[in-house]
């Protein structure tokens, strides 16, 4: 008898358990967004392989994306500004100018 009614309890409750946990639909929006989003690795590779792979060629493999020209020139940028700035630096030590006393 006793083993009837805990086994009708365990049962509902259960029951209760289940029916509330498929009632709350999860919301995941951000996540569907990074799984759902399309998937353009082979329209890369299709751009990348085109004409085959030159390195030190002309038209090399990583400038032909649309867009790659811009870090190259921030690139190129960054060490000609850092060319600049040694060779100024070395003048001013050879010549002794720019000191501070």
């Amino acid at each position: 008898m006793m083993n009837s009614i805990a086994r009708k309890s365990f049962v509902a409750a259960a029951n209760r358990t289940i029916r509330s946990s498929s009632q709350r639909q999860q919301k995941r929006g951000f996540v569907d967004w990074l799984t759902n989003y399309p998937d353009k690795v082979m329209e890369t590779k299709k751009i990348q392989m085109k004409g085959g792979t030159n390195l030190g060629e002309k038209n090399p493999t990583w400038l032909k994306q649309p867009g790659d020209s811009i870090p190259l020139a921030f690139g190129a940028l960054l060490v000609g500004y850092g060319f600049v700035s040694a060779v100024v630096g070395h003048y001013r030590l050879a010549t002794g100018k720019g000191k501070l006393s």
